[in-house]
Protein backbone atom coordinates (compact mmCIF):
# COMPACT_ATOMS: atom_id res chain seq x y z
CA UNK A 1 0.00 0.00 0.00
CA UNK A 2 1.09 3.73 -0.93
CA UNK A 3 0.51 7.16 0.95
CA UNK A 4 -1.61 7.91 -2.50
CA UNK A 5 -4.00 4.97 -1.66
CA UNK A 6 -5.08 6.25 1.92
CA UNK A 7 -8.31 8.15 1.96
CA UNK A 8 -7.84 11.71 3.79
CA UNK A 9 -9.54 10.50 6.85
CA UNK A 10 -7.75 7.36 6.41
CA UNK A 11 -4.42 9.21 6.45
CA UNK A 12 -5.61 11.02 9.35
CA UNK A 13 -6.37 8.25 11.31
CA UNK A 14 -2.69 6.27 10.45
CA UNK A 15 -1.01 9.63 11.50
CA UNK A 16 -3.08 10.11 14.67
CA UNK A 17 -1.87 5.93 16.10
CA UNK A 18 1.03 5.96 13.80
CA UNK A 19 2.09 5.88 10.16
CA UNK A 20 4.72 3.42 9.24
CA UNK A 21 6.67 5.15 6.22
CA UNK A 22 9.14 3.57 3.82
CA UNK A 23 11.56 5.76 2.18
CA UNK A 24 14.64 4.24 0.85
CA UNK A 25 16.41 1.74 3.38
CA UNK A 26 14.54 3.13 6.23
CA UNK A 27 11.00 2.78 7.73
CA UNK A 28 10.02 5.51 10.33
CA UNK A 29 7.00 5.26 12.45
CA UNK A 30 5.00 9.02 12.30
CA UNK A 31 2.70 10.48 14.74
CA UNK A 32 1.20 13.63 14.25
CA UNK A 33 -1.96 15.32 14.49
CA UNK A 34 -0.71 18.68 12.51
CA UNK A 35 -2.93 19.22 9.06
CA UNK A 36 0.71 20.61 7.66
CA UNK A 37 1.99 16.89 8.33
CA UNK A 38 -1.56 15.65 6.81
CA UNK A 39 -1.27 18.06 4.27
CA UNK A 40 2.72 17.73 3.47
CA UNK A 41 2.58 13.59 3.26
CA UNK A 42 -0.88 13.54 1.57
CA UNK A 43 0.54 15.50 -1.71
CA UNK A 44 4.73 15.08 -1.51
CA UNK A 45 4.72 11.34 -0.64
CA UNK A 46 1.89 9.69 -2.86
CA UNK A 47 3.99 6.97 -4.08
CA UNK A 48 5.92 6.00 -0.76
CA UNK A 49 5.07 2.31 0.70
CA UNK A 50 3.10 2.20 3.91
CA UNK A 51 2.70 -0.74 6.25
CA UNK A 52 1.00 -1.85 8.56
CA UNK A 53 3.23 -3.14 11.13
CA UNK A 54 7.00 -4.03 11.94
CA UNK A 55 10.40 -2.69 12.70
CA UNK A 56 10.98 1.04 12.08
CA UNK A 57 14.09 2.94 12.20
CA UNK A 58 12.60 6.04 13.80
CA UNK A 59 9.81 6.58 16.28
CA UNK A 60 8.73 10.48 16.24
CA UNK A 61 6.49 12.15 16.50
CA UNK A 62 5.11 16.28 15.15
CA UNK A 63 2.75 18.14 17.45
CA UNK A 64 1.26 21.74 18.71
CA UNK A 65 3.11 21.97 22.09
CA UNK A 66 0.70 21.86 25.16
CA UNK A 67 -0.63 24.58 27.36
CA UNK A 68 -0.95 28.79 26.74
CA UNK A 69 0.94 28.30 23.26
CA UNK A 70 -1.06 26.16 22.00
CA UNK A 71 -3.44 28.58 21.49
CA UNK A 72 -1.66 31.74 21.08
CA UNK A 73 1.34 31.91 18.96
CA UNK A 74 0.93 27.81 18.03
CA UNK A 75 3.95 26.25 18.23
CA UNK A 76 4.86 22.85 17.67
CA UNK A 77 7.57 20.04 18.63
CA UNK A 78 9.60 17.59 16.84
CA UNK A 79 9.95 14.71 19.09
CA UNK A 80 12.04 11.05 18.75
CA UNK A 81 11.41 8.60 21.27
CA UNK A 82 9.94 10.67 23.56
CA UNK A 83 12.39 12.98 23.17
CA UNK A 84 12.54 16.88 22.08
CA UNK A 85 15.93 17.33 20.12
CA UNK A 86 14.84 21.13 19.45
CA UNK A 87 13.11 24.22 20.56
CA UNK A 88 9.76 24.33 19.46
CA UNK A 89 9.12 26.00 16.24
CA UNK A 90 5.46 28.03 14.66
CA UNK A 91 2.45 25.37 13.76
CA UNK A 92 2.93 26.30 10.51
CA UNK A 93 6.30 24.94 10.31
CA UNK A 94 5.33 21.52 11.47
CA UNK A 95 5.96 19.83 7.79
CA UNK A 96 8.79 21.41 7.35
CA UNK A 97 9.97 20.36 10.10
CA UNK A 98 9.05 17.12 10.48
CA UNK A 99 11.80 16.84 6.84
CA UNK A 100 14.68 18.68 8.98
CA UNK A 101 13.75 16.10 11.70
CA UNK A 102 14.20 12.85 9.78
CA UNK A 103 17.46 14.35 8.00
CA UNK A 104 18.87 14.91 11.82
CA UNK A 105 18.05 10.78 12.91
CA UNK A 106 19.69 9.65 9.78
CA UNK A 107 22.94 11.75 9.92
CA UNK A 108 23.19 10.76 13.94
CA UNK A 109 21.90 7.36 13.69
CA UNK A 110 22.41 5.70 10.26
CA UNK A 111 26.53 4.78 10.66
CA UNK A 112 26.18 1.54 8.99
CA UNK A 113 26.53 4.05 6.07
CA UNK A 114 29.63 6.99 5.45
CA UNK A 115 27.04 10.11 4.56
CA UNK A 116 27.87 13.27 3.08
CA UNK A 117 26.08 16.07 3.10
CA UNK A 118 25.41 16.25 -1.01
CA UNK A 119 22.49 15.71 -2.97
CA UNK A 120 22.88 12.53 -5.39
CA UNK A 121 21.32 11.86 -8.71
CA UNK A 122 21.97 8.87 -11.39
CA UNK A 123 21.53 8.78 -14.78
CA UNK A 124 21.91 5.48 -16.68
CA UNK A 125 23.40 3.47 -14.00
CA UNK A 126 25.71 6.21 -12.72
CA UNK A 127 25.67 8.51 -9.79
CA UNK A 128 26.34 12.17 -9.49
CA UNK A 129 27.09 13.44 -6.25
CA UNK A 130 26.21 17.34 -5.56
CA UNK A 131 27.80 19.00 -2.37
CA UNK A 132 27.18 22.68 -2.03
CA UNK A 133 27.43 25.19 0.59
CA UNK A 134 24.26 27.28 1.44
CA UNK A 135 23.55 29.36 -1.45
CA UNK A 136 25.50 27.60 -3.57
CA UNK A 137 22.49 26.08 -6.19
CA UNK A 138 22.48 22.52 -4.98
CA UNK A 139 18.64 22.06 -4.46
CA UNK A 140 17.85 24.56 -7.21
CA UNK A 141 20.06 22.01 -9.54
CA UNK A 142 19.01 19.04 -8.10
CA UNK A 143 15.29 20.16 -8.86
CA UNK A 144 15.57 20.48 -12.41
CA UNK A 145 17.93 17.58 -12.98
CA UNK A 146 15.41 15.42 -11.24
CA UNK A 147 12.95 17.26 -13.39
CA UNK A 148 14.47 16.33 -16.62
CA UNK A 149 15.00 12.48 -16.39
CA UNK A 150 17.51 12.11 -14.01
CA UNK A 151 16.69 9.91 -11.11
CA UNK A 152 16.87 11.44 -7.59
CA UNK A 153 18.55 9.52 -4.65
CA UNK A 154 18.70 12.25 -2.46
CA UNK A 155 18.28 15.96 -1.65
CA UNK A 156 20.54 16.25 1.49
CA UNK A 157 22.47 13.05 2.25
CA UNK A 158 24.51 10.96 0.88
CA UNK A 159 24.50 7.56 1.85
CA UNK A 160 27.53 5.15 0.89
CA UNK A 161 27.29 1.39 1.49
CA UNK A 162 30.19 0.42 3.55
CA UNK A 163 29.83 -3.24 2.01
CA UNK A 164 30.07 -2.31 -1.96
CA UNK A 165 31.12 1.89 -1.89
CA UNK A 166 27.96 1.88 -3.97
CA UNK A 167 25.34 5.27 -3.74
CA UNK A 168 22.62 4.23 -1.74
CA UNK A 169 19.12 5.87 -2.46
CA UNK A 170 17.00 7.87 -0.20
CA UNK A 171 14.39 9.83 -2.60
CA UNK A 172 12.46 12.11 -0.48
CA UNK A 173 11.13 15.70 -1.33
CA UNK A 174 14.06 18.31 -2.23
CA UNK A 175 14.07 21.31 0.01
CA UNK A 176 13.49 24.38 -1.84
CA UNK A 177 13.87 28.08 -0.47
CA UNK A 178 13.29 32.00 -1.26
CA UNK A 179 13.31 32.19 -4.87
CA UNK A 180 14.39 29.02 -5.50
CA UNK A 181 10.61 27.81 -5.34
CA UNK A 182 9.54 30.03 -7.94
CA UNK A 183 13.06 29.19 -10.12
CA UNK A 184 12.05 25.29 -10.08
CA UNK A 185 8.14 26.26 -10.71
CA UNK A 186 8.82 27.91 -13.42
CA UNK A 187 11.51 25.71 -15.12
CA UNK A 188 8.91 22.71 -15.67
CA UNK A 189 5.15 21.82 -15.26
CA UNK A 190 5.67 18.72 -14.22
CA UNK A 191 7.15 20.05 -10.65
CA UNK A 192 4.65 19.62 -7.48
CA UNK A 193 5.56 21.96 -4.90
CA UNK A 194 4.16 21.72 -1.36
CA UNK A 195 3.05 24.92 0.63
CA UNK A 196 5.55 27.03 2.10
CA UNK A 197 6.85 27.30 5.36
CA UNK A 198 7.73 31.26 6.18
CA UNK A 199 9.76 33.08 8.37
CA UNK A 200 12.01 29.98 8.44
CA UNK A 201 15.36 30.14 9.74
CA UNK A 202 16.29 29.29 6.35
CA UNK A 203 13.79 31.92 5.22
CA UNK A 204 10.78 31.07 3.13
CA UNK A 205 10.87 26.64 2.81
CA UNK A 206 8.54 24.23 0.51
CA UNK A 207 9.54 21.36 -0.91
CA UNK A 208 9.23 19.23 -4.00
CA UNK A 209 7.69 15.93 -5.03
CA UNK A 210 10.23 13.48 -6.04
CA UNK A 211 9.35 11.75 -9.15
CA UNK A 212 7.37 8.55 -9.30
CA UNK A 213 10.57 6.47 -10.80
CA UNK A 214 13.05 7.83 -8.00
CA UNK A 215 10.33 6.03 -5.39
CA UNK A 216 9.58 3.53 -7.12
CA UNK A 217 13.51 2.67 -7.45
CA UNK A 218 14.12 3.63 -3.83
CA UNK A 219 15.86 0.71 -3.22
CA UNK A 220 18.48 -0.08 -6.62
CA UNK A 221 21.43 1.31 -5.87
CA UNK A 222 24.08 3.25 -8.30
CA UNK A 223 27.60 3.07 -9.17
CA UNK A 224 29.55 6.20 -8.52
CA UNK A 225 30.23 8.65 -11.34
CA UNK A 226 31.12 12.26 -10.93
CA UNK A 227 31.46 14.59 -7.63
CA UNK A 228 30.51 18.03 -9.18
CA UNK A 229 30.89 21.18 -6.87
CA UNK A 230 28.18 23.41 -8.36
CA UNK A 231 28.12 27.10 -7.86
CA UNK A 232 24.75 29.31 -9.39
CA UNK A 233 26.45 33.15 -10.75
CA UNK A 234 24.02 35.40 -12.51
CA UNK A 235 24.26 35.03 -16.31
CA UNK A 236 27.27 32.62 -16.05
CA UNK A 237 27.85 30.33 -18.66
CA UNK A 238 27.54 26.75 -17.95
CA UNK A 239 30.93 25.54 -17.37
CA UNK A 240 32.83 22.24 -15.84
CA UNK A 241 36.24 22.58 -14.79
CA UNK A 242 38.93 19.83 -13.10
CA UNK A 243 38.84 19.93 -9.49
CA UNK A 244 41.72 18.03 -7.80
CA UNK A 245 41.02 14.47 -6.43
CA UNK A 246 42.61 15.54 -2.97
CA UNK A 247 40.83 19.29 -2.30
CA UNK A 248 37.73 16.65 -3.06
CA UNK A 249 38.65 14.09 -0.59
CA UNK A 250 39.02 16.76 2.06
CA UNK A 251 35.75 19.11 1.32
CA UNK A 252 34.02 15.34 1.20
CA UNK A 253 35.87 14.45 4.95
CA UNK A 254 35.10 17.60 6.47
CA UNK A 255 31.49 17.39 5.35
CA UNK A 256 30.48 14.09 6.16
CA UNK A 257 28.54 13.45 9.05
CA UNK A 258 30.29 10.39 10.49
CA UNK A 259 33.93 10.66 8.98
CA UNK A 260 35.13 9.97 11.86
CA UNK A 261 33.00 7.84 13.91
CA UNK A 262 33.92 5.32 11.08
CA UNK A 263 37.36 5.65 11.63
CA UNK A 264 39.66 4.00 9.32
CA UNK A 265 36.29 2.54 7.56
CA UNK A 266 35.26 6.35 6.37
CA UNK A 267 38.71 7.08 5.20
CA UNK A 268 39.04 3.87 2.86
CA UNK A 269 35.55 4.68 1.64
CA UNK A 270 36.18 8.05 1.27
CA UNK A 271 39.28 7.34 -0.99
CA UNK A 272 37.48 5.34 -3.31
CA UNK A 273 34.40 7.18 -3.74
CA UNK A 274 36.64 9.80 -4.75
CA UNK A 275 39.23 7.70 -7.06
CA UNK A 276 36.14 6.26 -8.26
CA UNK A 277 35.00 9.64 -9.34
CA UNK A 278 35.13 12.70 -12.25
CA UNK A 279 35.88 15.62 -10.13
CA UNK A 280 34.79 18.83 -10.96
CA UNK A 281 33.58 22.14 -10.33
CA UNK A 282 30.57 23.60 -11.99
CA UNK A 283 29.35 27.33 -12.38
CA UNK A 284 26.27 28.09 -14.14
CA UNK A 285 23.69 31.01 -14.46
CA UNK A 286 20.61 28.76 -16.69
CA UNK A 287 18.79 25.27 -15.54
CA UNK A 288 18.39 24.61 -19.09
CA UNK A 289 21.81 24.73 -19.84
CA UNK A 290 22.84 23.26 -16.72
CA UNK A 291 21.12 19.76 -17.13
CA UNK A 292 22.42 19.86 -20.82
CA UNK A 293 25.92 19.43 -19.42
CA UNK A 294 25.40 17.04 -16.80
CA UNK A 295 23.19 15.37 -19.53
CA UNK A 296 26.83 14.72 -21.51
CA UNK A 297 28.73 14.14 -18.13
CA UNK A 298 26.43 10.83 -17.85
CA UNK A 299 25.50 10.15 -21.21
Amino acid sequence: MRVGDLSQDGLRARLESGLILEAGPFRTRIVSHAPEVLAGLSLLYTDFPVHESGFCDFHVRVDRVSGFRRYVQPQITFRLDGTEPFKPLPANHAFASLEWGLNWCIAGHAHHYLMLHAAVLERNGRAVILPGDPGAGKSTLTAALSLSGFRLLSDELALIDRDDGHLVPLARPVSLKNRSIEIVRDFSTKAVVGDAARDTHKGTVAHLKPTADSVARMHEKALPGAIVFPRWKANAEACLRPRPKADTFMHAANHAFNYSVLGRLGYDLNANLVEACACHDFEYGDLADAVRVFEALLP
